[in-house]
């Protein structure tokens, strides 16, 4: 890559029983929408759990993290909907992070998803290890693209209902394949070489996805 790295806006959360119905109308009829209009944004993707973690997850991609400073992007965080507002407040659990989309190897949208925590590092031996890692990844099949989201701590702040204690912003490893049986082994590749345990490795199936070449046509 080269220029300023995408930015990403990562979003996981769980939402109670009684209430997913309206949290995912709200997700799919207003809220994705409303953010991808944003000048800057490029995408916004829905994954729900497969393996792991919280049961849903947003994904959304921009231009650079600049897109998460202007004026539009700051009026839209602070100036939500009454459904936005009732929504975020049924969230259980939530997560959000503003990250720098790095060391990316392959194209396009996987199906399917594994994000792995990564242990804190110095930037650029980080990202050297997850390039290395990606061009082993994409000698297998079922790979479509990894990546090293890099949270920003200025950018990434929390959600209303998100734990403000022991909140730690550490990088993820975001794989995306074409099968679940890719997933499940890249998940599997990657944990290995990085030292990590396996069952640490989220797993995520895509929902839909918006882009902002979709809005203007």
């Amino acid at each position: 890559m080269t220029g300023s790295p995408n930015g990403m806006l990562f979003v996981a959360t769980d939402i109670a029983t009684q209430d997913e119905a309206d949290f995912n109308q709200w997700y799919d009829r207003e809220h994705v929408e409303e953010r991808v209009r944003v000048p800057g944004f490029l995408s916004g993707t829905r994954y729900q759990a497969l393996h792991g973690g919280r049961k849903y997850l947003g994904l959304y991609k921009t231009e650079s993290l600049a897109s998460f400073t202007s004026v539009a992007y700051r009026a839209a965080f602070t100036q939500q909907t009454p459904w936005s507002v009732a929504s975020l407040d049924k969230m259980r659990d939530p997560m959000r992070r503003v990250c720098a989309v790095e060391a990316v190897t392959g194209q396009g949208c996987g199906s399917y998803l594994a994000i792995v925590n990564l242990t804190p590092a110095q930037p650029e031996v980080l990202k050297a290890s997850i390039s290395h890692l990606g061009t082993q990844l994409a000698e297998q099949p079922g790979f479509v693209r990894s990546s090293l989201l890099s949270p920003d701590a200025e950018l990434s702040s929390p959600l209303p209902k998100e734990s403000r204690e022991n909140r730690h912003l550490l990088p993820m490893l975001m794989i995306e394949s074409s099968s679940v049986e890719a997933c499940r082994r890249l998940s599997e590749l990657a944990c290995r070489q990085l030292e990590i345990p396996a069952a640490e490795a989220l797993h995520y199936a895509l929902g839909w996805q918006l882009t902002t070449q979709e809005l203007s046509s």
